[in-house]
Formats: structure tokens, C-alpha cells, sequence
């Protein structure tokens, strides 16, 4: 077989995802009536055949045989980590689009715009975590911010998501330009970008300080598309600014893929290298779960709230990577797992909510009563919110405990002794949520948008992060177990 097509069917779920986008971009194009009802029709169509392609490549991903294939003369890598993580991501982007379905119809702007830049968003994420090279890493990670930058600014109209937009892009471009300059450093001193290349050129101690700079530099880039302390400066504007389905599948599918990215950098091709990645590592985690945990105190803001919370929860998971040990990168993959539930169940229920006028809720005043209002919603956010906590039994205690045992392990028991600190005081401001919720007197008597679907996804989303979601440890331990094991080569 010509070694194009065998290319091919390795990398079948972003052939799928290709060609999908495309065929969504024409059934919107020529698909939907020129008048607003039509074109409601249309993005609503649209939307389901986004998720039906992305359910395809999930399948293709699944269906793959295990072991590790190379494609496209080792530019691309499938392997059961890279498997692990596209079945997060396109999961996380299947439910984004579901979930902004009727929040953009009561704003009147649902287009068939959003479900065609999710999914090439999606495509250029499944590239990130599968790249074995600097060239391959640097397109999927463009791919995914262009339509990122676009998703930003979706609301045209307004002035703030306008400036969300704006904003996402020139930092981002900095970020880019910072990316690549690290990623020419390392070619100029190792002579190759592939990532198996530059660990056997570090392995044999001719490891120079352009090396290390370069090193630096790539860390920097991949650190601000984690929204990690000190490159999240972007995070709670462009949260705030841009509309709220895109806040949420900003805190979910790019941060999985940007930090599962991250650690195969790391690992694979700075494997040699740990003790000097390691202390940048550990700094970006301290830095991340301290601001994450302080400046959301004095927020007001819902969605700047859940920026800061993204950004703790970043550090926390960067604690599993400081480890750099095969337990630790076990423990950062489950905590993705259920950060992902966690803080995708709390834009659900934060979008299913709305004024007795129409107006979505943004502020965490507005949440005063919900318990009598709507005392299942409120049920959910306190689960969620527990969880986010990490609370036992709560399922979100449990990824923590992971990640505080993987860095004792490795004999960096400060960094687990600082994490916990840290995650008591973030623990207050889920907990004055709670408290704002169930104490608090109604004064605004929200009401739900009645959305079925947004329902059902609550619902699963709230016992997946119960006690009743420590059944599903067992098989999740097993996945990342594997998923490590492919990344290390131990299986």
C-alpha cells in the first residue's frame, strides 16, 4: 500500500473530521432558507451532523487497533495515549455544541457558523495530541486557535466579546511567536524537529543553554494555551467577554488538549532534559493554583469566576506533571477526565438559567435562592461545585488525592503540601456559591430555559461527579493506565 493512504487510515479520525467540516460548511452554505426561521432550522441541522461526525471519529479513534503507528514520515503519531485524550476532546466539543443550542436561539444568534468552528477546532486539537514533531504540533495548534479567535468574537455585534475576540488574538499571536521562536532554538541546536530526535540528541550531554532556551520558550507558548500563571492574563476577559457557550468549551476541550500536548513535549521529547523542565513545571503549578484560588475570592462575575477556577484547576493538574513519572501522568489524565464533566455541568446549568425578562445570568447575585426556585438546578450546581472543591465522596477529591500522592511519591512533598493548602482556600469561594444558593434570599426568581437536552446532559454530568461516579473509577484508571503506558512505552 502506498504510504499516503496507509497515512491515512492511521490518522482516520481527522480524515473523518476533515471532510466532515467540509461537508458542513456547504449543507450550511446551501442548506438553509435566507429568512431567521430557515436559518434557525438550518444551525440547528447542522449541529446534529456535527455531532454525528464527531461521533464517527470517536469510533474510528476507539475502533483503532492498539499499539503505536507512525504517519506522514513520523510527523503524526497514534498510540493509546493520543486515543485517550481525542475521546475527551471530541466529547467535550459534541457536548459544546449541544449545549449552546438554545442559549444562541434565545440570543438570536445560533448560526451554522458555531457547530462548523468547533469542529475544525476539534480537528486541529485531535492533531496537537497526536503530533510527534514540531512542524505537526505548531499546524494542529494554529488550526485549533484560529477557530478559537473567530469563536471568541462570536457575537459580532457586542462590543465585549468583540474585544474578547481582539484580545485572544494579538496575545495569542504573541504566545504563537513565542511557540515558534522556542521551536527554531531547538532545531538550530539539534539539527531535527521530530520529537525522538531531540531526546537522542539530549541523551548524549550535549545539552547547550540555546537548548535550554529554547526549551523555555516552548514552555512559555504551550503554558499561555493552559491559561497557567503568568501567561492567563487572557483568561477571565475573554471569558467575560465572549459568549457563554464559548467560555465553556474554552474550559474544556483546548485546555485538555493544549495540556495533553504539553506533557508529550515534555516526555517524549524532553525526556533527558526533566530536571530542567521540571522546576518551570512546578513554578507554573505553585503560581497557577495560588492566583487561581486568591483572586477569585473577590470576584462577582460568574463566568470570571469559573476563569479563575479554570486556572487552579490547571495548577492542580500541573502538579501531576511536576512528578514526571509515569503515576504522575496517570493521575494529571484522570484529573482531566473529570475536570472536564465538572466544569462543563456548571456552564449547563449557568446557560440553562435565565431572568423572569429573558436575561441570561452572569452575576453570582443572581443565584440568590436558587434553592427554592429551582431546587434541582441548585442540587447540580452544589454537586458541581462540591466536587470542584474536591470535597469527598464527591468524584472531584479524588483526582486531587491522585495528584498530591503522584508528587509525594516522587519525593516533592512541599509541592503536595502547598497544593492542599491551596485547595482549602479555593474550596471558600465554591463553597459561598453554595451558600449564596441556599441562604441567600430570592430576589430575582430565575427560571429555566427548559431545554431537555441540556437537562439529561446535567443530569449525567451531576452523578458522574456524586459518589455514584466512583463506579466509573475502575474503568477510567484502566484507560489512563494504558494511555500512560503507550506514552512511556511500558506497553
Amino acid at each position: 500500500m502506498h504510504p499516503i493512504f496507509s497515512s491515512a487510515i492511521i490518522a482516520a479520525p481527522e480524515l473523518v473530521l476533515t471532510v466532515g467540516s467540509l461537508f458542513l460548511l456547504l449543507l450550511g452554505t446551501y442548506g438553509g432558507g435566507a429568512n431567521p426561521p430557515g436559518n434557525v432550522i438550518n444551525a440547528r441541522g447542522v449541529t446534529l451532523a456535527a455531532v454525528i461526525i464527531l461521533g464517527i471519529a470517536g469510533w474510528a479513534v476507539i475502533d483503532a487497533p492498539a499499539g503505536r503507528f507512525e504517519a506522514f514520515a513520523g510527523l503524526y503519531v497514534a498510540d493509546g495515549y493520543s486515543a485517550f485524550l481525542k475521546v475527551l476532546i471530541l466529547g467535550a466539543a459534541a457536548a459544546s455544541m449541544l449545549l449552546a443550542l438554545p442559549w444562541l436561539q434565545a440570543a438570536a444568534t445560533l448560526r451554522f457558523e458555531y457547530p462548523v468552528l468547533i469542529a475544525l477546532a476539534a480537528l486541529g486539537m485531535c492533531l496537537m495530541v497526536s503530533a510527534d514533531d514540531m512542524l505537526s504540533l505548531y499546524l494542529g495548534l494554529e488550526l485549533q486557535s484560529l477557530a478559537a479567535y473567530v469563536l471568541a468574537a462570536f457575537h459580532r455585534g457586542e462590543g465585549r466579546s468583540a474585544e474578547a475576540g481582539l484580545k485572544y488574538f494579538v496575545l495569542g499571536a504573541l504566545a504563537s511567536g513565542i511557540l515558534l521562536y522556542g521551536i527554531t532554538l531547538i532545531y538550530g541546536f539539534t539539527g531535527t524537529t521530530n520529537f525522538g530526535g531531540i531526546a537522542l540528541a539530549l541523551s548524549d550531554g550535549s545539552k547547550s543553554l540555546g537548548m535550554v532556551f529554547g526549551l523555555v520558550f516552548i514552555v512559555a507558548g504551550l503554558a499561555f494555551k493552559i491559561s497557567a500563571v503568568p501567561f492567563h492574563m487572557w483568561t477571565p476577559d475573554v471569558y467575560e467577554g465572549a459568549p457563554t457557550p464559548v467560555a465553556a468549551f474554552f474550559s474544556a476541550a483546548p485546555k485538555a488538549a493544549a495540556l495533553g500536548l504539553m506533557v508529550r513535549v515534555l516526555v517524549t521529547a524532553f525526556g533527558p532534559a526533566v530536571f530542567d523542565w521540571q522546576q518551570i513545571v512546578a513554578f507554573l503549578a505553585v503560581a497557577s493554583m495560588a492566583l487561581g484560588a486568591v483572586a477569585a475570592i473577590a470576584q462577582t462575575s460568574l463566568k470570571r469566576l469559573l476563569a479563575y477556577s479554570s486556572i487552579a484547576n490547571i495548577g492542580f493538574a500541573l502538579v501531576g506533571l511536576t512528578a514526571a513519572t509515569p503515576t504522575g501522568i496517570e493521575a494529571l489524565l484522570f484529573y482531566l477526565a473529570v475536570y472536564l464533566a465538572m466544569t462543563l455541568g456548571t456552564f449547563m446549568v449557568v446557560m440553562q438559567l435565565r431572568t423572569p425578562d429573558g436575561r441570561p445570568v452572569e452575576a453570582m447575585a443572581d443565584l440568590a435562592g436558587l434553592s427554592r426556585s429551582q431546587p434541582r438546578l441548585a442540587l447540580a450546581m452544589a454537586i458541581f461545585m462540591f466536587s470542584l472543591a474536591g470535597i469527598p465522596p464527591l468524584l472531584g477529591f479524588w483526582p486531587k488525592l491522585a495528584v498530591f500522592q503522584a508528587v509525594i511519591d516522587a519525593g516533592l512533598i512541599e509541592l503536595a503540601v502547598i497544593g492542599f493548602v491551596l485547595s482549602v482556600v479555593a474550596a471558600y469561594y465554591y463553597l459561598r456559591l453554595v451558600k449564596i444558593m441556599y441562604f441567600d434570599e430570592d430576589k430575582v426568581g430565575l427560571v429555566s430555559d427548559g431545554s431537555r437536552a441540556n437537562g439529561v446532559m446535567i443530569l449525567g454530568a451531576a452523578l458522574f461527579c456524586s459518589p455514584i461516579g466512583m463506579l466509573a473509577m475502575a474503568p477510567i484508571a484502566a484507560a489512563t493506565g494504558r494511555a500512560t503506558a503507550s506514552l512511556f512505552g511500558l506497553g
